[in-house]
């Protein structure tokens, strides 16, 4: 009841207070990294690289809102609401990387940033493209928009090789490379080359046409080789095959628009797993006596952490056992949430080199001696989630049926 002991009561609850609130502003900060971790930059969005200008972004802008627009994709109600969805992001990718001021908060603090200081209102996806192309929103009157065809260089292909381990927990690539660029150049050339109709009267009610090129006057250009870096982001999930474009970033061409640069996921072979879609796939070794009396056996996953497959019945040649929420991410782009596939055990019994003695063959003859016993399809509990284990591996081919969830 001393002064002294009501001092200290009253400093440790201070410190605890403060040591709560502490974890409770560290714990949303790392909410709010991985949110923004698990969403495309604006950037990717747009596919173009951080560093480009209005330009660029307006004509990838271009391109992609006439890819996605809901008036020009065809597919069934799922694949139309995919599409109205990420064209709404990529127009509002837009409307942030055009206006420098949020711009430079996002580059800075990311979208959390620009919600945070009240500038993170989405414009409506419509409005944006009608300043493009007219209309109310969607394409003008008279029919389909015809977008007006302009000279493009070559598109370049680059394969770009990750393990599984990099798809499955993603990766930053950065790549350094050597390009063609359009630099300025002493002189003046022809460009913009129209051709006009010009018509003339060759005699009484007789008239003549005659193509005539008309160009401008340009100043003119070289072509230089240049070292450029790029980053590749390699996202959770993506698969074998599955394409990174860089809006502009291939080939140049005269008076036209640059070709795109675009990486190919190549994926290397794998000492444990196979991939199928969204599913892992691998091949477990017992030996005889744990396919008798049953087994715990522990796998390192590809991002380090380990999964319990356990059993306590007898296991037979070619059980299979299905482990659900333990595959590839599955990942949504129009939001943070995110899902796995399964992971699918083969098990594959290894039998003993050496031979039985004539009284251990009597020995096993008086053990399984056993008519009529028949093990079907078995259901546990492996590491929290649902395993179903049974002895017809068809059953959970992946490219055959859904799994039993």
């Amino acid at each position: 009841h001393s002064p002294q002991g009501f001092h200290f009561i009253f400093s440790f609850l201070a410190t605890v207070t403060a040591g709560m609130r502490l974890f409770g502003l560290v714990s949303i900060l790392l909410a709010g990294i991985a949110i923004a971790l698990a969403k495309q930059s604006f950037y990717d969005l747009l596919h173009v690289h951080q560093g480009a200008d209005d330009a660029m972004i307006k004509r990838s802008y271009r391109k992609l809102a006439l890819q996605l627009h809901p008036d020009k994709v065809q597919g069934d109600e799922n694949e139309k609401k995919a599409a109205a969805e990420k064209f709404a992001e990529v127009s509002h990718a837009y409307e942030v990387l055009t206006d420098p001021e949020k711009r430079k908060i996002y580059d800075r603090y990311g979208e959390e940033g620009l919600n945070n200081m009240g500038q993170g209102g989405h414009a409506h996806p419509g409005d944006i493209f009608s300043q493009f192309f007219g209309g109310f929103g969607g394409f003008p009157f008279g029919g389909g928009f015809q977008e007006e065809q302009t000279p493009k260089g070559q598109n370049v292909h680059v394969g770009v090789d990750v393990t599984l381990e990099d798809l499955y927990v993603g990766k930053e690539v950065h790549v350094t490379r050597d390009k063609h660029v359009l630099k300025p150049a002493p002189g003046k050339r022809e460009c913009n080359c129209k051709q006009k109709m010009i018509t003339r009267q060759i005699g009484p009610g007789m008239f003549q046409q005659t193509p005539v090129k008309e160009c401008e006057q340009c100043d003119n250009v070289r072509l230089e080789r240049q070292k450029d870096s790029l980053t590749v982001h390699i996202e959770p999930g993506m698969a074998e095959g599955q394409e990174i474009v860089f809006f502009e970033e291939g080939e140049p061409i005269v008076d036209g628009e640059h070709g795109d640069l675009i990486f190919h996921v190549q994926m290397r072979p794998h000492a444990v797993f196979d991939r199928r879609g969204a599913d892992l796939i691998m091949t477990l070794g017992i030996t005889l006596t744990e396919a008798l009396v049953g087994f715990e056996k522990r796998i390192r996953h590809l991002d380090g952490h380990e999964v319990l497959l356990a059993r306590s019945a007898v296991t037979r040649p070619g059980d299979v056992m299905v482990v659900e929420g333990e595959g590839m991410p599955v990942s949504s782009t129009s939001s943070s949430s995110s899902s796995n596939g399964r992971l699918i055990v083969h098990v594959q019994v290894q039998f003993p080199d050496t031979s039985l003695d004539a009284k251990e063959v009597d020995g096993v003859r008086q053990l399984f001696d056993v008519q009529g016993r028949v093990w079907g399809p078995v259901q546990s509990v492996v590491d929290g989630k649902e395993v179903l284990y049974s002895s017809e591996p068809d059953e959970h081919d992946p490219e055959k049926v859904e799994s039993k969830r």
